[in-house]
């Protein structure tokens, strides 16, 4: 099958690029190349003859149009936005940009190279979202979002992430497009930008800086480990079911703070601080980030019992393999420290 993912030199799509080379699909990694890229993420299979890379920004509608008669996909895994929920707060304009303008354009780059093939049946246009399009949850365990769950959106981004969605699903039904969505819950993993709490936390620690934790660190979420998120993606584009969506969870629900916790445990066995002291010292609560939703939970019976994915690790399983390769990868985080915000506090509303 040959692929167009687009956002495949950011994180979670740059580990679906390297699962698909892996699995002899054909890719073409369409990415912009923002602040949050970096095509070290995927230069273990750069030099494949099954691996293509345009640099094109998804609000350049005609360029888009030239990359699919260029490569004629035989699907599209879409994937590109602006994700950071702190940025959203901070500048909200990027993200009404790119994911809601950008997805409409790739909706209609992809409906005209469609038609004009044919209406090809295998073709399917899979998008990925998030699970924070639903709002917020009770700390009731018993409650999660399911594929039928009412959106409410929170935040900048995951507004924007909403509306995408919802051109997706009119696209489908007005136009007849044959598409597939997603909904995540919460990734970490290797090359994880740092930007976000698990690598933040990691990288902060090895520097001897404080640990930051927002409000009390009682805020829920559902961990995935990416490249098991990448399996449940190449398994959707692949077998699911036409204008079906799926929710993708890693069945790991812990509070902020007690991942961060376990990861200073890990970090202390793998990594002890010089004066002896525990990582955990440098826990320092902060102030909550406005508007954060109290909990996240998916339920991923429908993924399970329609194509039998499961995530195959547990949270502390994930941490331990991701802090052991941000300790064997410096090199690629260094590099990225001068970039836009990393390391600086984001997101506070002022």
């Amino acid at each position: 099958m040959k692929l167009l993912v687009t956002g495949g030199a950011g994180f979670i799509g740059s580990a679906v690029v390297r699962l698909a080379i892996s699995r002899g699909h054909q890719v073409v990694n369409l990415d912009a190349l923002t602040y949050a890229a970096c095509l070290d993420n995927v230069a273990s299979v750069a030099v494949s003859p099954d691996y293509v890379f345009e640099q094109v920004d998804i609000r350049d509608r005609a360029a888009l149009d030239t990359v699919f008669e260029r490569h004629k996909p035989d699907s599209v895994m879409h994937l590109a936005a602006e994700s950071h929920v702190d940025r959203s707060i901070d500048g909200p304009g990027d993200f009404i940009e790119t994911n809601i303008t950008g997805t409409f354009n790739m909706l209609e780059a992809a409906r005209k190279y469609w038609m004009q093939a044919g209406k090809p049946d295998a073709f399917r246009f899979h998008h990925i979202s998030t699970d924070e399009v639903y709002g917020s949850l009770p700390a009731d365990p018993a409650v999660q979002f399911t594929e039928d769950t009412s959106y409410d959106p929170r935040s900048p981004y995951s507004a924007s992430k909403a509306a995408s969605d919802h051109l997706v699903r009119a696209w489908a039904e007005t136009y007849g497009l044959p598409v597939v969505l997603t909904n995540c819950s919460n990734n970490y993993g290797p090359f994880h930008f740092p930007e976000k709490l698990i690598p933040v936390v990691i990288l902060n620690a090895l520097a001897g800086k404080e640990l930051p934790i927002y409000g009390d660190g009682s805020n829920v979420r559902d961990w995935l480990y990416v490249e098991d998120h990448a399996e449940a993606l190449l398994l959707v584009v692949q077998k699911g079911a036409l204008g079906r969506s799926y929710n993708i969870g890693g069945e790991n629900e812990r509070s902020n703070l007690e991942l961060v916790q376990t990861l200073c445990v890990i970090l202390d066995a793998k990594r002890p601080r010089a004066d002896g002291r525990p990582y955990s010292d440098q826990i320092t609560f902060v102030t909550d980030r406005p508007g954060h939703d109290a909990r996240y939970a998916i339920d991923p019976t429908r993924l399970r019992e329609e194509l039998g994915w499961r995530p195959s690790v547990t949270v502390e399983e994930g941490l331990e393999k991701t802090v052991q390769w941000y300790l064997d990868n410096e090199a690629w985080w260094r590099a990225l420290q001068d970039r836009d915000g990393v390391g600086k506090r984001l997101g506070t509303g002022k």
